[in-house]
This record gives structure tokens, sequence and C-alpha cells, in this order.
């Protein structure tokens, strides 16, 4: 089953998060708490939305998505941000059961696109979302600004 998050599954939103990183090998990258995840997900200005799978009543997986937009298509996107199950509850269906979730999402908003990254290493997911129908956006290249480089980038300027 998958079912919206709620403020009571912020402890096993981290876990998973911090499961998550160690797999991916970026375990030192983490810095979200309980508390930021709180405001995040379902604060007044939350900009993100959490999905649990359970399995008999146990949580075994997560996903984290939020709204873009193409101004090319005119319309809104679902980014994935993060997709994660359990091992033990892989191969049974439940990463499959996030993407029709999220694809009925999608169709119903009349979203152009749903859209995330993958690791080049994670060959098994990348068969995964093939299987899926999803295609490699191999001509582009993510750029990003964080940390010490982003503060500098948001010093208070005057907007006319």
């Amino acid at each position: 089953m998958i079912r919206r998050a709620t403020p009571a599954d912020i402890g096993t939103i981290l876990r998973f998060i911090l499961e998550l990183a160690e797999f991916e090998k970026l375990a030192h990258m983490v810095v979200a708490t309980e508390e930021i995840l709180t405001q995040s997900l379902f604060g007044a200005n939350a900009k993100a939305h959490a999905l649990i799978a359970e399995v008999d009543g146990e949580a075994a997986g997560f996903c984290i998505y939020f709204y873009n937009f193409s101004t090319f298509l005119g319309r809104p996107g679902i980014y994935i941000e993060d997709i994660y199950v359990t091992p033990e509850q892989r191969s049974h269906g439940l990463g499959k059961c996030f993407f029709e979730y999220l694809a009925a999402k999608a169709a119903d908003e009349k979203c152009g696109r749903l859209e995330w990254w993958v690791l080049n290493w994670n060959q098994r997911a990348i068969d995964f979302y093939t299987r899926l129908g999803a295609e490699p956006m191999d001509e582009w290249t993510v750029y990003r600004v964080s940390g010490d480089h982003l503060a500098a980038l948001a010093l208070p300027k005057e907007i006319a």
C-alpha cells in the first residue's frame, strides 16, 4: 500500500534517508533532522511531499517528490527527489507502485512529465527505470550551487 506520509512518519522517513545515503555512499552529506523534515514536508510553507509504502502495516519504503515547471510544455511536472525501498522488500513491486501512484497523480493534475536523477553506477535502478519506459537525458549536465557558494550568491542586492 502507498499512502501519504504524516508528521508521525518523520522518524521513519529520516531513518530511510540515512539508509539510502549509506547505500549511495553519501551518508557524509546528510544534514536533515526530524525538525527540518517536519517543516519542509508538513510546515505552513512545505515545498515537498512524502509517501510511505507499507507491507503488512509496516513501513517498507518512502518517496519524496515536489512540483517543478516546464516552460516548453507550459505545464508543471513532478520531480522525484528520492525513492527508497528497504532491502528485504526490493523486487516485490513497491518501487513500481510509487511510480504508478505518481504517474496517476501527474496525469490527474495535467502534469507534463515525471522525472528524477539516478547515480550512474546504480545499474539495477537504471535497468528498472528502463523497463518502466524512462529515457536517460544524456544531453543535459546537472549544475548545483550549495553551501558557502549559495550563501555568497545570495548576498543582499538591490532589486529594481
